[in-house]
């Protein structure tokens, strides 16, 4: 056995143990508390499990999915979460992440480290059709939270429709029958008044 990979891989794992306490700006959906980034990474590759014959394609390599969204969000360790409608936050989170990546995963054997940030950085590309799902379902999954929480994050900060729209595009191209269910939830919760739309605010002030 060879004992110093060893030691490597269950320092990885050890370190790991810190995306638990990256705290995101989601609620759970029952309201009582936020959720953590790792909880995230779970909750998006089970739902690829779930929600794979949606893809496009629908035959992509699902476990190169699964891969790309437990590892997608390590870098948080060092980078912390970056709140997706906070533009000032947004300055220079890439340069930040990239830098995290290579640090975490370094952290592993080498041939490891090298497949895991492969796996990182092709999340990031989003070329891939397994990318693009991927990203979809990175996107979906806040519209549920939010949605199912009562919209209580997008009234908080003020999110409008176009919004969130925009941060969900990634849904068209990777899995489109998900995008047509996801605006079909921002319609409804603009119809029950948990998420502003500019639109409307327009016609209301004219």
């Amino acid at each position: 056995m060879n004992h110093a990979r060893l030691e490597r891989q269950i320092g990885f794992i050890v370190e790991i143990d810190r995306l638990k306490r990256v705290m995101r700006q989601t609620l759970l959906t029952d309201r009582c508390r936020h959720e953590n980034s790792a909880e995230h990474s779970w909750h998006i590759a089970l739902a690829a499990l779930v929600l794979a014959e949606y893809a496009e394609p629908p035959d992509l390599d699902l476990p190169r999915v699964v891969k790309m969204l437990l590892v997608h969000d390590l870098v948080e360790i060092d980078a912390g979460d970056t709140y997706c409608y906070d533009a000032e936050a947004r300055r220079g989170q890439l340069a930040r992440e990239r830098q995290a990546a290579e640090r975490v995963f370094g952290q592993l054997p080498a041939d490891q480290a090298a497949e895991l940030q492969a796996a990182w950085e092709e999340f990031e590309a989003r070329e891939s059709p397994e990318a693009l799902f991927a990203a979809a379902l990175d996107r979906l999954q806040p519209v549920l939270n939010n949605f199912y929480s009562g919209g209580a994050m997008w009234r908080k900060h003020g999110i409008r429709r176009q919004q969130v729209e925009r941060r969900i595009a990634p849904l068209q191209t990777g899995a489109p029958v998900l995008w047509r269910y996801a605006s079909g939830l921002l319609a409804e919760a603009v119809a029950r008044g948990i998420l502003a739309d500019e639109d409307a605010d327009a016609l209301a002030s004219s």
